[in-house]
C-alpha cells in the first residue's frame, strides 16, 4: 500500500507517524526501458531513408516525439512527489502535505475532538476520506484506491481510539 506507520504503538509518548504518497506503476527503470524501446520503435522506419534528404525531413518530428513522451512521464514523476505527513500523539494531531508545485499544507488539532469521516457517495472520490477537528474538515489520502482509503479511515479510527 502506498502508505506506512512509522510506528506502530499511538499511546507512547512519541507518537506515531503516518506517511502517504501516490502508487507509481512505472518506476525509474521502466521509464528508462520505455523511452529506449520508444525511441528505437520509432528510429526503425529510418532505416530506409538513411543516406537521403528523408531522413532529415522525418528526423527532428521523431525527435520531437521522444522528447514529448519524455516530458510527459517526467512532469507525471514531479506530480508524483506528493507527500502526506499525519503525526499523532496524544495532544495533537497534525497533517502536512507537500505539494509538487505548490505551497505546503498544515493542519492540526487536538485529537480528542478529530472525527475520521468516510463519504462513500459525496466526495470528489469514491469512499472520501476526511478529518474533521476544530474548524476545519481536510482531506486525506485522496489519490489511494477506495479499498486503500477505507482500509486507512479503520486504522485512523483505531488509531484515535487509542489515544483518547
Amino acid at each position: 500500500m502506498p502508505y506506512e506507520w512509522t510506528s506502530a504503538r499511538v499511546d507512547s509518548d512519541a507518537g506515531a507517524e503516518l506517511h502517504l504518497w501516490p502508487y507509481r506503476s512505472l518506476p525509474k527503470r521502466g521509464f528508462v526501458i520505455f523511452i529506449g524501446l520508444t525511441a528505437g520503435f520509432l528510429l526503425l522506419p529510418l532505416l530506409a531513408v538513411v543516406g537521403s534528404l528523408v531522413l532529415w525531413g522525418l528526423l527532428p518530428f521523431l525527435i520531437l516525439a521522444v522528447a514529448g513522451v519524455w516530458w510527459g512521464l517526467g512532469r507525471s514523476y514531479r506530480d508524483g512527489e506528493l507527500v502526506e505527513a499525519l503525526t499523532l500523539t496524544r495532544d495533537r494531531i497534525e497533517l502536512v502535505r507537500q505539494n509538487p508545485r505548490g505551497p505546503r499544507q498544515r493542519w492540526e488539532a487536538n485529537p480528542y475532538w478529530v472525527q475520521v469521516r468516510l463519504h462513500p457517495h459525496d466526495g470528489p472520490v469514491p469512499d472520501y476520506l476526511t478529518l474533521r477537528g476544530g474548524d476545519r474538515e481536510v482531506e486525506i489520502g485522496s489519490f489511494l484506491t477506495p479499498e486503500e482509503r477505507r482500509a486507512l479511515y479503520g486504522e485512523l479510527h483505531d488509531a484515535l481510539r487509542q489515544v483518547r
